[in-house]
């Protein structure tokens, strides 16, 4: 080995040691971090319910505890983050069940969801998935939670229970998917149609915040991959590999509603896959045609009684309104306890 080459690697080790050491410190101090807002939340909440004038406790106090810290220890203490502090501990009571993988900003946004079943499921999502507080923030305002539970048209309390104590489950294909999928990071004008082309190759360009939407364990394997049978060359549009579920995800994008000729394709495809290209421990590929449109009959005939798992799903371009999604949620769970009651 060169001078030169060894001078490279032993840099190269440093560096990693560096990094390494690094991480371990942030991940320390996040700790740290985390455990003193929750006690100075305890002490609070203590000192609240410990004195005799309860009903004069309010912002008045916290703006005194607040001017106080700043004083003495900077930035942090705005009003604001105290009122967070205090619901945290209120949130959290037992300390081992806050998570060391969340930031404390991660835990000011689960803080503002009031609906507790989903707040926890976006927490144990954003602990299995690794979300950064930008991707956390993204999958809340896309109403991740509204849109799982309306995927499959038949929401339950089962359902909601299971997505709150565990997040995403990712036993089986149809558990990936979504309905609809969210392309806002896209900047497509709502009304105006993309050719299939250009909304594959603007997914592309935002590969990262498509892998985000497509879910956990998913990587880009490529697009235009190319299938020959009988001499004829056919080309699928994009395809992944879960490594959760083991299988080839092929996705098929159509910027019309859902044709049942689509679906006959994608078989085709699913086919081939699983002759030619899948490996021994590979699951059976998965489809997913993703479409502008979809009738709900006309999609359980031309979906019904394939061997192969393909889904079809909406696509939008733009943040459906939140309170509409949840509207729909209470709608399915109150007709589901209507018919649990009879």
């Amino acid at each position: 080995m060169s001078d030169l080459a060894y001078a490279d690697s032993m840099i190269d080790k440093i560096r990693e040691l560096l990094l390494n050491a690094r991480q371990k410190v942030a991940a320390h101090i996040n700790t740290e971090l985390l455990s003193t807002y929750w006690n100075v939340g305890r002490i609070i909440v203590e000192h609240e319910q410990n004195s005799n004038e309860r009903a004069a406790y309010g912002k008045q106090q916290l703006r005194q505890i607040s001017k106080e810290l700043t004083k003495e220890f900077g930035r942090g203490f705005s009003v604001s983050n105290i009122q967070f502090m205090r619901r945290f501990y209120q949130s959290y009571q037992i300390q081992q069940t806050v998570s060391a993988k969340l930031s404390w900003s991660h835990y000011c946004e689960l803080l503002s969801i009031s609906d507790l079943d989903k707040r926890s499921f976006y927490e144990k999502e954003a602990v299995n998935s690794g979300w950064s507080i930008r991707e956390l923030k993204r999958q809340i305002s896309t109403s991740l939670y509204e849109r799982l539970l309306l995927t499959e048209g038949r929401t339950n309390q089962e359902t909601v229970l299971s997505l709150a104590q565990k997040g995403i489950e990712m036993a089986q294909p149809v558990d990936m998917i979504k309905d609809p999928y969210v392309f806002e990071f896209l900047g497509a004008p709502e009304n105006k149609p993309l050719l299939e082309s250009d909304l594959e190759k603007a997914l592309v360009a935002q590969i990262e915040k498509f892998l985000l939407e497509l879910g956990r364990g998913f990587m880009f394997v490529g697009t235009q991959q190319r299938i020959t049978l009988n001499n004829i060359h056919y080309y699928v549009d994009m395809v992944f590999y879960n490594k959760i579920l083991r299988a080839y995800v092929l996705i098929e994008l159509k910027t019309t509603k859902l044709m049942a000729e689509a679906v006959g394709q994608l078989n085709m495809y699913l086919n081939y896959y699983a002759a030619e290209v899948n490996d021994e421990y590979d699951n059976a590929p998965i489809g997913i045609i993703l479409c502008t449109d979809k009738d709900s009959v006309s999609a359980e005939y031309a979906l019904g009684g394939m061997a192969n798992n393909i889904f079809a799903s909406r696509y939008v371009s733009y943040i459906p309104q939140k309170e509409q999604l949840i509207a729909q949620v209470e709608a399915v769970l109150k007709d589901w306890h209507e018919k649990e009651n009879k």
